[in-house]
This record gives structure tokens, C-alpha cells and sequence, in this order.
């Protein structure tokens, strides 16, 4: 049983790391080109179908739903949401077609999403360098949050944006696919693309018979629409090279490939047999929009012929009574569900999967390289020194400021969490267990110049150790407030994870996310990381302090004292990372206090304990950061 608020907290954010590592295909103005852009290229015969079925779909909705079903012109602030934002808004920001629907139609916010995604387009286009792209999605991605309190949370209970792994070399594309779809196979981009797409032609082909009333043809054409759209997102997916790659391992194997290959690129074919390269998420180059547009295109055209009855499905049986979007739920879906097959659908599914990427080998001989990103549990060591401005010695006559420098190294224990949503975040969790060695300091007992030959034996603070520990911890607005905010994980665990995640990337008010630049990583971090120093613990620290009242003498004393440290901007000029270790250099301003906590007169005997005081402390620590990673 968890015995502590904190334990319960890290317990917590630890889980995180498998239901938070967001690992989205295409990001929304990416999703949304794809759509216009198949739209734009279908015939004139069909795009006139598309425009009517639009139309009839609009009605009721005329304010919520733009005049054009693809509105070319829409940029940030829109008033309206167009057909082609729809396969964005899919599985990202809802959970099925039915929720979609709602969302699209009844929320404020999808507007502000839809906002925010045409000013991160905008963003994208005008990065330079990658440090700019980063930056881009990171401001996008907290804006999201905002407007999408489930933006974070929403899809982290399977891999429904991903192509299952090929079994084998062997394995050819009728077999592939028939896995994708078999009962009880895992849910996946091309399960949950058949699924959806398969509802949309039955509701377009019901649309092409007689009968209906014109309220009827509208929901119905909506309905089809909505099921299309949301087919068409996962659709999309299998054009993103991290979500081709393979998806077998823990979260960080799965999250690290994923963001590697949307990166850097990845070669494969397809199964028609065409060699291609993909790019993933808001790294999409024109020939990956046209590509992806190709396999929309092909499927839109199957929906708008059925409505005309027109195609193999024209024919297809489709429930009288399912008129309204399909509820099948792809956040919470761990596998298939069971569905008879259909002979008509063969050659339609045909002729879309045979564009789609082939994807990567399963574990095993010839599997494509696997990365980690930083998240999961870790044992590391940090090293490092630093110099220090003190205001003073504890005496209360010692004010003459000066210098202190510092050695100090550490295990560290915790949880990675850097990068759950995007790579500008921070949930770093842990706690270190080490030793300090200080110089002493560089203003003597008082300003007596004779003292200055002395050397540090007139120090006002001599060479000191210190046992250490340190804390580091995201907040969602206040420090500490994960931990005393725990009781929600019984009374509202959902609201709890929200303000985990939001701690994760920069809090409440996001001015702790990171912040990329060509030099390296910048970030404010006053509040997440408390550092403890404990001295006279591992030796007996003797000091002189002067005396308070002239003619008096000197007194030699014993200190235990408490130095506490706060730092407040840190930079991290570079990182490295493997299969299962990092390492980065880490530069931290400080700010700080060291507080007496006991003291003894050990000379001259018998004389009062001296007043003393609390020192105030700036300075700078650089720190060698080590970590292992456990699988």
C-alpha cells in the first residue's frame, strides 16, 4: 500500500509514461492538407457530388459548418469548420465518429483548435532551423492542452494510429491485411480505417435509394461523412514514418522509434511495390501530402459513388436504423471487434491498401533499429562543482561578502519523463542521495587586511562537507502541488492526470516548458528542483566567529547548519541518448540560503554562544548528468 502523498504522486507519474507518451502521425494542419488537398484532386463529376452531399450534411449547421466542404482560403481564426478539418480533429481529439460530431458541432473549443493548428502551419513553414520547429510544435502543443483538456490523455490505451509489425518476409499483403482486420487482432491504423470506412460506404449506399425525407438525407449524409472522415485519419497514419517503422516494446521504445523515423525519414515500399520515403509529424514535405492525398482520394471516391449508386457498394446492406455516426470507440479499443466480411468490399479495400506503406518486421533478424525516448525508471550519477556568492559569514559582524567554490556527486534515482508530449517538455522526476566538498570561502573572519596571509585557515567559512539530497518534481502552479493534490487520485483520477500532464509541460503557466535554441536548451525550472545540503554531520565543522562587542574576543565554535538551494534557469548544452543510457551537461543559476541549526562553544570555555545569522547565496552549478534506463 502506498504509504505517503509523495510516493502515491511518483507512482502516479511514473504512469504516465504509458498513457501520456502521445505519439500522433500527422499533427492537425498536416491532417488537414492531406484532406484538401485529395478533395482538390477529384474529378469534376465527383467533386460535385461531394459538394451536394456537403450541403445536405450542412443543413441545420449552417453557422458551425463552412460553405465549402474543403475551404481553401481558411486561415487562423476561423468561424467555421470545413470537411477537410474533420479527419484531423478525428482520433486526436475524439474518440469516434459519434464524439467527433459532437465535439465539431456543439464545443467552443475545436474553433480554437482549429486556430491554433493554422498558426502552428504557419509557424512550420516560416522554421529555418530545427531549434524553430520545436519551439513551433511546443507553443502549439501547450495551446492545445489548453483549448483540449484531453489533448494529452485522450489515446493512450493502444496503438490505433500505428501499422502492426510484419510477421515476416513471407508474409504478403492479403495475409497482412486479413491480420489487421481478424477478431481479437490488436487495434490498429488499418483495423480502425476498415472499420470506419466500411460504415461510411453502408450509409452512402443507403443514401443512393429512394425513401428518405429530406431530415433523413441530412443526418444520413452526415453521418456518412463523419464515418469517412474518421476512417481517413487512420488512413493517413500509415503514411507517417514512425507509425510504419513497428510498434512492439515499452512506451519509450515505442515513443523513441516513433519521433526518430518521423525525424529522420524511412525508407520502405509500398504494396503495389514502389520503393518510397516517408517523413512524419510536422515534418511533411509536399510529396508526403500528395502520396497520402493519392489512397484519400481513392477512398473518398468509393463513398461518393456509392451515395450515386454507383461501385461495388452500391449494393452494400446497411442498417435502416444506423443513420447516425459509428460509436466504435478507438481510445479505449484494446482489439478487432467482430464483423462479417463482405464480398463487395474486397476490391474497394483492394484498391486503397495496395497504396499504403509496407510496414518495418517484427522483433527479431531484420527489424529496422529501435530508439528510445527518455521515459521510465532510471538510476544515474551526477557530478559536478560550481562557485558560489555568499553575503557574509554567520557571524553578525561578518558582512563582507565573498566566494565560495564546490565539488559535490550523487546517485540519483527516478523516473524520465522529458518528452511526453513533445520534446520542449519536462517531467523529469527523481531524487539524489550524495556528498558535497566546499572550499573555503574567499573573505577571511573580518576585514582585518593582516588576515589575508593567512590563508583559508583565516577563512570566515572554512573547507567544508556535507551530506546531500536533492529533489527535483514538475508542479502544476504551485510546488508541491502534485503531492498534496494526491487525494483526487481516489476522488477524480482524470483530473489528476490532467494536472499531471500539464505539470509535465510547463504548468499552469507555461513558463517553465524548454526552450530550443542552435546553442542548446534554455528553461526555467525555479520551483521543480530544491537542492539540501547538510554540514557538521560528516565532520565537525569549527568556525571563528568575531566578536560582537569591541574588546571582546573571538569565539571558536561547532556549526550544524543547512544550506537549501533553488534553481531558477538551467541550460543544457547538449544530450546525448542510446538504447538504454544518456548523458548531458547541465548548467544551473541558483539561488539559495544556509541557515544555522545548532551550535557549541568549544573556545574559550564558558563563553556565551555567539549570535548568528542565516546567509543568502547566488551562484552557478555545472553538473555532469549520467542515467540508466531499466527496460
Amino acid at each position: 500500500m502506498l504509504k505517503s502523498p509523495l510516493v502515491w504522486s511518483l507512482a502516479v507519474l511514473s504512469c504516465l509514461v504509458l498513457f501520456t507518451g502521445k505519439s500522433f502521425a500527422w499533427i492537425y494542419p498536416e491532417h488537414r492538407d492531406i484532406t484538401l488537398l485529395a478533395v482538390q484532386e477529384l474529378d469534376a463529376d465527383r467533386r460535385a457530388i461531394l459538394n451536394r452531399l456537403w450541403a445536405e450534411a450542412r443543413s441545420g449547421h449552417e453557422k458551425r459548418l463552412c460553405d465549402q466542404a474543403a475551404d481553401t482560403g481558411q486561415a487562423t481564426k476561423p468561424s467555421c469548420i470545413d470537411w477537410a478539418a474533420w479527419a484531423a480533429i478525428a482520433g486526436d481529439h475524439s474518440c469516434s465518429a459519434e464524439s467527433m460530431v459532437h465535439t465539431i458541432l456543439t464545443t467552443g473549443w475545436i474553433l480554437d483548435v482549429a486556430d491554433i493548428a493554422a498558426d502552428l502551419k504557419q509557424n512550420l513553414a516560416a522554421a529555418r532551423i530545427r531549434s524553430q520547429r520545436v519551439n513551433a510544435v511546443r507553443d502549439s502543443d501547450i495551446r492545445l492542452q489548453r483549448a483540449d483538456e484531453e489533448y494529452a490523455t485522450r489515446a493512450g490505451a493502444n496503438n490505433a494510429h500505428f501499422l502492426l509489425a510484419r510477421l515476416s518476409v513471407d508474409e504478403d499483403g492479403l495475409a497482412y491485411v486479413t491480420r489487421c482486420f481478424r477478431e481479437g487482432a490488436e487495434l490498429n491504423a488499418l483495423g480502425a480505417y476498415a472499420w470506419y470506412h466500411r460504415s461510411a460506404l453502408e450509409k452512402a449506399s443507403r443514401l443512393s435509394r429512394d425513401g428518405l425525407s429530406p431530415e433523413e438525407r441530412s443526418a444520413l449524409a452526415l453521418a456518412a461523412l463523419a464515418d469517412e472522415a474518421f476512417a481517413l485519419h487512420f488512413l493517413e497514419d500509415t503514411y507517417a514514418a514512425g507509425h510504419v517503422a513497428g510498434t512492439w516494446g515499452n512506451a519509450s521504445l515505442r515513443k523513441g522509434t516513433h519521433d526518430y523515423y518521423n525525424e529522420h525519414g524511412l525508407e520502405t515500399g509500398r504494396w503495389k511495390g514502389k520503393s518510397i520515403v516517408l517523413m512524419g509529424d510536422a515534418y511533411m514535405r509536399p510529396e508526403d501530402a500528395e502520396r497520402a492525398a493519392e489512397a484519400v482520394r481513392t477512398s473518398l471516391e468509393q463513398i461518393l459513388d456509392a451515395t450515386s449508386g454507383r461501385g461495388p457498394a452500391a449494393g452494400l446492406p446497411s442498417d435502416a436504423a444506423a443513420a447516425l455516426p459509428d460509436t466504435f470507440n478507438v481510445c479505449t479499443s484494446i482489439t478487432m471487434p467482430a464483423r462479417a466480411a463482405h464480398p463487395s468490399l474486397r476490391p474497394l479495400f483492394a484498391a486503397v491498401i495496395q497504396e499504403v506503406p509496407v510496414p518495418g518486421l517484427g522483433p527479431g533478424p531484420g527489424d529496422l533499429p529501435r530508439f528510445r525516448a527518455e521515459l521510465g525508471p532510471f538510476i544515474g550519477l551526477s557530478v559536478g562543482g560550481g562557485g558560489t556568492a555568499v553575503g557574509g559569514g554567520f557571524g553578525t559582524t561578518q558582512t563582507t561578502s565573498g566566494a565560495i567554490g564546490s565539488l559535490d556527486g550523487a546517485v540519483r534515482l527516478g523516473f524520465g519523463l522529458d518528452g511526453v508530449l513533445d520534446e520542449a517538455g519536462d517531467g523529469l522526476v527523481f531524487l539524489d542521495l550524495g556528498v558535497r566538498l566546499d572550499s573555503a570561502s574567499s573573505m577571511k573572519i573580518t576585514d582585518d587586511p593582516t588576515l589575508a596571509q593567512g590563508g583559508s585557515i583565516t577563512a570566515a567559512i572554512p573547507s567544508r562537507s556535507a551530506l546531500t539530497a536533492r529533489l527535483r518534481m514538475p508542479f502544476w502552479l504551485i510546488p508541491g502541488d502534485l503531492v498534496w493534490a494526491s487525494p483526487l487520485l481516489a476522488i477524480d483520477p482524470d483530473t489528476y492526470a490532467k494536472m499531471a500532464v500539464v505539470a509535465a509541460n510547463g504548468g499552469l503557466i507555461p513558463w517553465q516548458t524548454g526552450i530550443a535554441t542552435p546553442l542548446g536548451r534554455f528553461q526555467f525550472v525555479l520551483g521543480r528542483e530544491v537542492g539540501i545540503a547538510l554540514y557538521g554531520l560528516l565532520d565537525d565543522d569549527r568556525l571563528i566567529i568575531p566578536p560582537t562587542v569591541s574588546g571582546a574576543g573571538s569565539t571558536l565554535i561547532g556549526l550544524r547548519s543547512i544550506s537549501v538551494n533553488f534553481p531558477i534557469l538551467e541550460y543544457r548544452p547538449f544530450r546525448t541518448f542510446s538504447q538504454d543510457q544518456s548523458a548531458s551537461l547541465v548548467v544551473q543559476l541558483f539561488a539559495g540560503f544556509d541557515v544555522p541549526i545548532s551550535a557549541s562553544v568549544v573556545s574559550p570555555a564558558g563563553a556565551p554562544e555567539p549570535d548568528l545569522k542565516t546567509i543568502w547565496q547566488f551562484g552557478i552549478r555545472i553538473v555532469f548528468d549520467w542515467r540508466y534506463y531499466f527496460d
